[in-house]
């Protein structure tokens, strides 16, 4: 599931790429999506492209292809009236998000005396860069996890979407079990919030007043972050895979 604002953005450089054959530039992203910075639209594409919507062509300035749209791509474009003179939809307004994501992901209390085989957790929605908060709000199931792999305090569950963090070990499909804390060690592997409006899994580091969110995987590129522009959800604790 994307945002709003990253599925317009999607749909912007296809029909720009079908229209020119060329895709736009930061600033017509920018100006398309009415946003102020352009680190706003480099934010989205790094999301899109972690989660394999987009991939950036090497060696070629302004140079995006368009890998695959979403399965409701048909019907957000059936939603918007047309283009004006300057190539841009109209009504291409983001969405902005807002509420306290830190109350959003209720999970499961363990103690030591509850410790069984295993332990039921709530399963909420897949998370890569850029996964919307209404996307992890409610858990589409529960999994029993070992109860070996749990501490005391609360946990959830949630599934891997992306290629992000395959050099830690974390391949898409794969679910992880959080448990919910505020703050992390540099360098663990925690649920960050960015800009209360995106959830990601990355790993965390801090240098003097800014905090870095970094990938396993050398394919991308790390995101540096003011402290007030990132929040811990969660920290990893354990990982289970089907095969």
């Amino acid at each position: 599931m994307l945002t709003k604002k990253q599925h317009q953005l999607l749909l912007f450089i296809r029909e720009r790429l079908n229209a020119a054959g060329v895709s736009p530039s930061f600033d017509e992203m920018k100006e398309a999506l009415n946003l102020k910075s352009k680190s706003g639209i480099h934010r989205l594409i790094t999301a899109l492209e972690e989660r394999g919507f987009l991939r950036r062509l090497p060696h070629r300035a302004r140079a995006l292809e368009v890998v695959r749209l979403p399965e409701d791509a048909g019907e957000r474009m059936a939603e918007r009236s047309g283009d004006d003179k300057a190539g841009r939809p109209s009504g291409f307004t983001p969405n902005v998000i807002t509420g306290k994501f830190s109350g959003a992901l209720p999970g499961a209390t363990v103690s030591p005396a509850g410790l069984s085989e295993t332990f039921d957790l709530p399963l909420y929605g897949k998370i890569a860069a850029g996964t919307p908060i209404e996307a992890l709000r409610t858990p589409n199931e529960h999994i029993g996890v070992p109860a070996s792999m749990l501490s005391t305090g609360e946990h959830y569950a949630l599934s891997v979407e992306g290629d992000s963090m395959i050099d830690a070990g974390i391949l898409d499909g794969d679910t992880v079990v959080i448990r919910r804390c505020d703050t992390a060690d540099n360098g663990a592997i925690v649920v960050a919030l960015v800009d209360n409006e995106e959830a990601t899994l990355k790993r965390l580091r801090r240098k003097g007043d800014t905090i870095a969110l970094e990938p396993a995987n050398k394919a991308y590129e790390t995101r540096i972050f003011g402290p007030d522009r990132v929040s811990v959800q969660g920290r990893l604790v354990g990982l289970l895979r089907r095969y």
